[in-house]
């Protein structure tokens, strides 16, 4: 199923549980998406910004990045999904499966696993689990997302509601190695930073020391980049209409975050796992971003060139990451201050410097 004959696409009472939808049109990804990537978000990992690189490391071809291939994917849902989108919520259970490598396609397709009309009958959440798989019909990630969608009619009813349950980490067994070879341990010699998995504890603090002011032609182009047309991303004319402004696409927000934490995690590879994300508060052109990393865990896969650690970086506009308070990760859903605009609890592979 897709969108609905005026292209207008789905507003919240269009959905129903269970829909399955295969999402327009597959999207082969370059080296040139590559290169358009790091000049909008200034990426700097080892692993996908040189190909000696990943030679040096032993992988089989050059990796994309990670963020790169699931804003694409994401990108894919969003005229069936969150078109009418008020915003993107938060994330769960995000597998990294396989790799993606240039000249490969990527086709998603979703399925709605839950639903609630918000109290005002004006908007309701859409729960939605994706899938993208390459042309070989391989999966390369899978993930949950929530979105506020706007209705039609708000007097429309709707009958059907479930809120589901989410993991709260992707566990360990669930983690693709993605064939890591040992010569994995030589990053070191490209990035300059001795810091491995071991030297890593568990609530240990990084402020990275770098901030990016989010210009308005690149997060424009970053959308587009990611064929990501909801409005409340591309209309200002209709953003102003309902009294506001465009919203950077949070999926931009995290590859800025990401990037920024090369300093403090230079020697990390790829993203295993989202297990958890919330788009706290919303970024618009002109804002500045910072943030801050939390190691919540630090995770040995076995027998291994690589293990996992598990992080939470939470992203600040306007303000220093210094600034940056990490709530109790025990105490529920956390009540962060106006500036916080990230909240992402995720799972990367460090090389180990013994199997």
């Amino acid at each position: 199923m897709g969108l609905s004959r005026d292209r207008k696409g789905n507003y919240f009472e269009d959905f129903r549980l269970g829909m399955k939808l295969r999402h327009a049109t597959p999207r082969t990804l370059t080296d040139a998406d590559r290169s358009l990537y790091i000049g909008l978000t200034g990426s700097r990992s080892a692993l996908f910004t040189a190909r000696s690189n990943a030679e040096l490391l032993g992988c089989d071809g050059w990796p994309l990045e990670d963020l790169l291939v699931f804003n694409t994917a994401f990108g894919k849902t969003v005229p069936d999904i969150s078109l009418n989108a008020v915003a993107n919520l938060g994330y769960a259970e995000l597998r990294f499966i396989a790799p993606m490598y240039p000249g490969d396609t990527l086709a998603v397709e979703s399925e709605v696993i839950g639903l609630k009309e918000n109290s005002s009958r004006r908007t309701g959440v859409v729960y939605v689990r994706s899938t993208a798989r390459n042309q070989r019909q391989e999966e390369i990630l899978q993930w949950v997302r929530w979105v506020m969608v706007h209705k039609r009619d708000p007097q429309a009813v709707c009958a059907e509601s479930l809120a589901p349950s989410t993991l709260p980490a992707i566990e360990a067994a669930q983690l693709a190695r993605h064939g890591y070879k040992p010569s994995v341990r030589r990053i070191t010699e490209v990035t300059g930073a001795d810091e491995l998995w071991e030297d890593y504890a568990e609530g240990q603090r990084i402020d990275h020391p770098g901030a990016m002011t989010v210009n308005d032609s690149d997060h424009s182009i970053a959308t587009r980049l990611y064929q990501n047309t909801a409005r409340a991303h591309f209309d200002g004319r209709a953003m102003a209409a309902q009294g506001g402004q465009r919203l950077v696409y949070g999926g931009h927000v995290i590859s800025l975050c990401r990037a920024l934490a090369y300093d403090g995690l230079e020697n990390s590879l790829s993203i295993l796992a989202i297990n958890g994300g919330s788009h706290v508060n919303p970024t618009h052109a002109g804002d500045t971003i910072a943030c801050a990393t939390q190691v919540l865990q630090r995770i040995d896969l076995g027998p291994s060139q690589v293990g996992a650690l598990r992080l939470r970086t939470i992203g600040v506009k306007n303000a220093d990451a210094a600034s940056i308070v990490f709530p109790d990760t025990g105490a529920g859903r956390a009540a962060h201050p106006a500036q916080v605009v990230l909240d992402l609890d995720y799972t990367i592979a460090m090389p180990r410097r013994q199997a």
